[in-house]
């Protein structure tokens, strides 16, 4: 079999137990916002996929839905921030996971000069340019090369595990 080539399974995880399994795997949780290319409003979605692939170049990855709603203006844009967010911003990252609503409205943001909003809740944020769109399964995978970050406002990470929002200890370490 080549490289290129996946095997498949003939039977495998239900979605129901695949999900379990992440449950038991704690994330960061970042918020993506970007601008939609086509009507100039701002978009941003909570994702706990976040992950850092190379370092040089730099490049981050995230998954999102297929049926999101911040995936037809995604599709489209050329670049996104990703906002790392820290354990004071559970609302933060509820409301940006909350569908049918203004996300923006009440939030604290400023836009960079490129036009991308930037969380003023965000313990951290990096800026990059969308390489690719890759579809699997239900999701896309996006790639990003960062141009942009800033990591200087001090304080302890959101974590998401189990279905529910953590924070780890300033001083924690095994």
């Amino acid at each position: 079999m080549s490289t290129s080539q996946v095997a498949r399974p003939a039977t495998g995880l239900t979605p129901e137990e695949y999900k379990a399994v992440f449950r038991r795997h704690p994330a960061g949780v970042a918020v993506v916002t970007f601008v939609d290319p086509l009507s100039r409003e701002l978009v941003g979605f909570t994702a706990t996929s976040v992950i850092s692939v190379s370092a040089a170049p730099p490049i981050l990855a995230f998954s999102v839905l297929g049926t999101s709603s911040s995936w037809p203006a995604l599709r489209h844009a050329p670049s996104v921030v990703v906002n790392f967010l820290g354990h004071r911003e559970v609302e933060l990252s509820q409301r940006f996971a909350t569908h049918g609503i203004d996300r923006f409205a009440g939030v604290a943001h400023r836009q960079l000069l490129t036009g991308e909003p930037v969380l003023e809740g965000a313990l951290s944020w990096v800026r990059g340019l969308v390489l690719q769109r890759i579809p699997v399964g239900e999701s896309h995978l996006v790639t990003v090369h960062a141009t942009d970050s800033d990591t200087s406002r001090p304080g302890v990470p959101l974590v998401y595990h189990d279905r529910r929002y953590h924070a780890l200890a300033p001083d924690y370490e095994i």
